[in-house]
């Protein structure tokens, strides 16, 4: 293999691992596309072409005619924040070719094998505080964001245990004990709405992340990678409901238990304050998330919630997601261009959460399958996905054309092969001179073409 051959192979395989680590990273395909579109030109390699789907990467590099493609099935995996925040700060480095391909190889396999920050009583301790913060957000009482607080603690340290196997099951499983824990408190206990407490110990195996993701895709033209998600979503979503409705077979709740209730008692104004940084501080603790990124979490989720309570008094509450989102998606991508600011994807999954399209999605599936009165629930929670979604994107289109300009529309084109591409035809003031290729009076020759050429343009016999 010649040294230009080992180049482009390894070129390729850091190619495929950029590829890799922004899909554990939940980024949408079209955000990859267009990365290593500009990592390769940045690396001189205007040849290569990618197809990045959740769980295939596929790359070409090389001319048509001698191109090699290289394929990469994306293993089940997701980074933590600290991950996160280390890999974005590599594909910087890629973009302005400032790292050696074999270097970049390396510096991969050491962020796939970063060890956690934090022991694992304080990741446990992490996920108890933004299941509590939640909890303050989605049922405002004390005694269920105490409650959450218990059973946040207990999902933490069940998550613990890392077995793929286990983890197909373990949504269902922890939406199981964690209803049946509050169904069985919910009679003796001031909790508010039992089926929104249960939101938040689930939070983290909600896919609301997924499904406004697959939206994103969707309209950005990404109908495979969007529709995938979509239905993995929509299915993850299943999965807790049956969890959630055979706890309520198992207890003996009725109807009512699963219709919102009314909390029979205001808190201060400043709760969602304190829900807010509650969330954000377990964030920051259970996703090992570096600390020069805290301030910049917490700025997203206080501008992501703002949002969210100016729509539900201007929109009403169905789609007060989309102002949310319409003014959140400036502000992270605005963090993203800063020196010491965040990647855009570690900003943006917490305020998903704070958003909650797929707790609103949780509520409204449980509400139909469960009582008679819950489709137009489950209704409504599509409609907060599709507003959440919306809002990402315009928020995004416009950041782009503030910042970046419009960019040009694509055209349809099909390169014929060099083989088969006859030269240009000189001029008839060329022809005529003495000395000129292809003149009449024979003074020069032009290039022999290919046999292949030669034959695409012989007459047909026959």
């Amino acid at each position: 293999m010649t040294n230009a051959a080992a180049d482009r192979d390894v070129l390729r395989r850091f190619l495929l691992g950029l590829a890799e680590g922004m899909n554990a990273a939940s980024e949408s395909v079209d955000r990859i596309g267009e990365t290593m579109q500009t990592v390769t030109r940045a690396y001189g390699r205007d040849d290569t072409d990618f197809v990045v789907l959740p769980t295939v990467i596929l790359i070409e590099t090389g001319e048509p005619e001698q191109g090699r493609v290289a394929i990469r099935s994306a293993i089940n995996t997701s980074f933590r924040f600290d991950q996160i925040a280390a890999l974005y700060r590599l594909i910087e480095q890629a973009k302005r070719a400032s790292i050696d391909p074999l270097d970049g190889i390396n510096r991969l396999n050491e962020i796939g094998a970063m060890r956690q920050r934090y022991p694992w009583f304080v990741r446990v301790f992490g996920h108890a505080l933004l299941t509590a913060g939640l909890a303050l957000l989605l049922a405002p009482t004390w005694q269920g964001a105490i409650i959450a607080f218990g059973l946040g603690a207990l999902i933490g340290l069940l998550k613990l245990v890392r077995s793929p196997t286990l983890q197909l099951v373990f949504p269902v499983f922890a939406a199981f004990v964690c209803a049946i824990a509050v169904f069985l408190l919910a009679p003796y206990v001031e909790i508010g709405d039992p089926i929104r407490l249960l939101i938040a110990p689930l939070a983290t195996f909600l896919p609301g992340g997924a499904l406004t993701t697959a939206t994103v895709e969707l309209a950005a033209g990404q109908m495979v990678s969007g529709a995938s998600r979509l239905v993995f979503g929509l299915v993850q979503l299943a999965l807790l409901s049956f969890g959630i409705l055979a706890a309520g077979t198992v207890v003996g709740v009725d109807d009512s238990t699963y219709v919102p209730l009314e909390a029979s008692a205001t808190l201060p104004w400043w709760v969602p304050a304190l829900g807010v940084v509650l969330f954000a501080i377990g964030n920051y603790l259970h996703f090992s998330a570096p600390p020069s990124t805290f301030g910049w979490v917490l700025l997203a989720l206080f501008v992501a919630y703002a949002g969210q309570a100016v729509g539900a008094v201007l929109v009403g509450q169905a789609v007060s997601g989309f102002i949310g989102a319409l003014a959140m998606t400036p502000v992270v991508l605005w963090i993203a261009t800063l020196r010491s600011g965040a990647p855009s994807q570690l900003t943006f999954l917490p305020a998903f959460w704070l958003l909650v399209p797929g707790a609103a999605g949780l509520v409204g599936l449980t509400e139909a399958v469960g009582t008679s009165a819950g489709l137009e629930n489950f209704a409504s929670a599509l409609t907060s996905v599709m507003s959440i979604a919306l809002g990402v994107l315009i928020g995004t289109a416009l950041y782009r054309v503030v910042h970046h300009g419009a960019e040009e529309i694509a055209q349809f084109h099909i390169e014929v092969p060099a083989a088969l591409t006859e030269e240009e035809r000189p001029p008839f003031w060329a022809r005529i001179l003495p000395g000129t290729p292809r003149s009449f009076w024979g003074g020069g020759r032009s290039k022999p073409r290919s046999d292949a050429a030669e034959k695409a343009s012989a007459p047909e016999v026959g």
